[in-house]
């Protein structure tokens, strides 16, 4: 480059890190060769899910997606939209009742792209049709997935479509034989479809003919146990299920794995405990019950509770400790990298480890002889931040709108909504237009918004070039 180079306004210069042992060295990078933000950053997964949700609901105003006359009303569709993509599961009104086959279909397709997530989904078909995947997309499909690694993700991507549709075709397979002795053939199946994909979505959905959620088929060992498992799948993460089938010891795990297997099983001890003992006199959940359906129903709903939304009983008969419990379960969630909503159970378990650290008075979060680096505990505390305002902020909205319910079923109802678990006390139904549209914008934020906490952050995480003076604060 030729000596009293200047650079024009509007180019961006960058100084080589050697400069001073090798000479000047400058890039000149034209403006227009600069990608748009808005398109290179984690915001687009808000967009797609957004341009999910809005198809969705123009396909459910049609007047053929719902039984009677009409059109169907624009905040109901949009309700369901939004729940189906975010795989909540609240709902205005009955699925299997008030939509038809045609409403219920889209509902389920729903449930399958927005459970599996959008980027997988898009990659996915980016690749079926021979097109070519881009640098910006193979970072956010790095990030979305959890895994440190660039190379390989279109392998990866296709090995996860192949998993969740392997999984969900044995539940389909599993659960149309038990229902193939209730229904007709071809209603067997088309149960055994929707409810395959619901579980492993933990969406929550049901269309089972009159029956509130799985309250119809609670006696149902074999329906039962199937959707407790697939939500259980659904829930821990693709990369965690491939790490286990890979490893196949405990030991060989990678840390994420770990952490996730051993805090998902404590959560799912301690709600079903806590379920047990709580409504095992309440004669209208478990009271009437033997001892072993109690227990069953109680790993059941604790299984479901944090993530899937799907329910044997209802909580709006439960006790109120009961749900408290429960809201912090939903505010939980699931595994990153899942279909499943909430702070998710890394976040807690990074937490949690910090937190171990600090009371240990040690410098550096461990655990299982591995050090957690210290952006991601940034990371984590910063998601559970940002999503204890999000809850706070969307609760306080809903006492003002909502005013004549009790505060403990609106926060609920938010941390459902939130978490994208769909557990409901019974307030969703009667709420108001106002109401309707905070939780659709609570179910969204509670899918796309911690997800985009960490990916914004992840692409943010450049090393200062300096550092302020310390100056202590006072804590405590």
């Amino acid at each position: 480059m030729p000596n009293g180079w200047k650079p024009k306004p509007g180019d961006r210069v960058i100084r080589h890190p050697r400069q001073e042992e090798i000479g000047p060295v400058r890039l000149t990078v034209s403006p227009r060769s600069v990608p748009s933000r808005a398109l290179a950053s984690p915001l687009i997964l808000m967009y797609a899910f957004a341009g999910l949700i809005a198809a969705g609901t123009l396909l459910l105003l049609a007047p053929f997606a719902h039984h009677g006359g009409g059109s169907t009303p624009f905040m109901e569709a949009l309700f369901t939209a939004t729940s189906a993509v975010t795989v909540t599961g609240l709902v205005i009104q009955d699925t299997a009742t008030y939509w038809t086959r045609y409403g219920q279909v889209i509902i389920l397709a729903l449930m399958f792209i927005g459970g599996l997530g959008f980027m997988t989904f898009a990659t996915f078909l980016l690749v079926i049709i021979g097109q070519r995947v881009t640098l910006t997309q193979r970072l956010l499909m790095r990030e979305s997935l959890g895994v440190d690694q660039l190379g390989g993700l279109v392998r990866l991507t296709a090995r996860i479509v192949m998993l969740a549709a392997i999984i969900q075709l044995a539940g389909f397979v599993i659960l149309f034989i038990r229902f193939s002795f209730t229904y007709t053939p071809a209603e067997a199946v088309w149960q055994a479809v929707f409810h395959a994909v619901s579980g492993f979505n933990n969406a929550g959905f049901v269309v089972l003919p009159a029956s509130e959620s799985l309250s119809a088929v609670q006696g149902d060992v074999a329906v039962i146990s199937m959707i407790a498992i697939l939500a259980v799948l659904g829930g821990i993460g693709y990369w965690v299920i491939i790490d286990v089938v890979r490893s196949r010891r405990f030991s060989a795990l990678t840390l994420n794995s770990k952490l996730v297997l051993i805090l998902s099983g404590f959560l799912i001890l301690a709600g079903a405990l806590v379920f047990f003992a709580a409504e095992y006199d309440n004669p209208d959940t478990l009271g009437v019950m033997s001892v072993g359906q109690k227990a069953g129903l109680s790993l059941f709903e604790s299984i479901s509770g944090r993530t899937a939304g799907f329910s044997t009983v209802s909580f709006g008969d439960t006790e109120q400790h009961t749900n408290f419990f429960f809201t912090a379960l939903m505010f939980i969630g699931g595994a990153s990298a899942s279909v499943a909503g909430g702070i998710k159970v890394n976040t807690l378990a990074v937490v949690l480890v910090a937190v171990l650290a600090t009371i240990r008075g040690r410098q550096r979060a461990t655990a299982f002889g591995r050090e957690v680096p210290p952006q991601q505990v940034q990371r984590a505390m910063s998601v559970g931040a940002v999503a204890t305002v999000l809850v706070f902020v969307m609760a306080l909205l809903l006492t003002f709108s909502e005013a004549d319910f009790p505060f403990i079923d609106i926060l609920f109802e938010s941390v459902s909504a939130f978490g994208t678990v769909g557990l409901s006390t019974g307030l969703t139904p009667d709420l108001s237009g106002w109401g309707h549209l905070i939780l659709v914008l609570t179910m969204f934020a509670g899918r796309v918004g911690p997800l985009t906490v960490v990916l914004a952050l992840a692409q943010a995480a450049d090393r200062d070039v300096y550092r302020y003076a310390r100056e202590r604060v006072t804590i405590g």
